[in-house]
């Protein structure tokens, strides 16, 4: 089964992430990851699994699957944890929020310090597991997609994600992103779900 690039739900995000800048991580980053995995599992026992199974069966074993499949997942997640209208997050969520972090505000700071503070490429994460909420951060091309965390949302802290439109200026980009751009309808989502996301196949 070849795995395919999962469409954008939007053409720009406006002035924080640019259709340029879009058609360079989706359609040529992510394809990428997409295309090298493909290859790889053509032929394989993973043909035919969910790319979850693909991610879990790789890690330890065989990293440059690992990486490919790992990254194929995140960017996916990315992509639909941003919106140019994401709602509010549902009483849940919200309750959620302010139990582990005080309040909206105070969680909002913590991702865009968390990720600033990521040393080089990774992610950040707000995730799920048994019932609290946190903050997590992946290295490189980590990914919480087999980790026993629910992830709710992610930010990709990759310079890909934001050189075009912000230069060397990941600050910037992630005020941007988590001021205006987090999708708290999918977030209140995978969070009702209790289940991490799956790729579509």
């Amino acid at each position: 089964m070849a795995f395919t690039l999962i469409d954008l739900p939007y053409a720009d995000l406006g002035e924080v992430i640019s259709a340029e800048t879009l058609s360079f991580h989706h359609g040529k980053h992510h394809k990428t990851y997409i295309d090298k995995m493909n290859a790889a599992i053509e032929g394989t026992a993973h043909d035919s699994a969910a790319l979850e199974a693909v991610v879990a069966a790789a890690r330890g074993s065989d990293q440059g699957l690992f990486n490919n499949a790992a990254q194929t997942w995140n960017h996916g997640f990315y992509w639909l944890s941003m919106s140019n209208d994401g709602g509010a997050p549902s009483a849940d969520l919200a309750a959620k929020i302010d139990a582990a972090f005080g309040s909206m505000d105070e969680l909002k700071a913590q991702l865009k310090a968390r990720g600033a503070g990521h040393f080089a490429s990774g992610w950040v994460w707000l995730a799920e597991k048994d019932g609290a909420l946190s903050i997590e951060e992946t290295h490189d091309g980590d990914t919480l997609a087999d980790s026993g965390f629910n992830p709710l949302l992610v930010i990709d802290v990759w310079e890909h994600a934001y050189y075009i439109d912000h230069r060397n200026a990941r600050p910037a980009y992630l005020d941007a992103v988590v001021e205006g751009k987090l999708n708290w309808a999918f977030a209140s989502e995978n969070l009702e779900r209790g289940t991490t996301w799956v790729y579509p196949s």
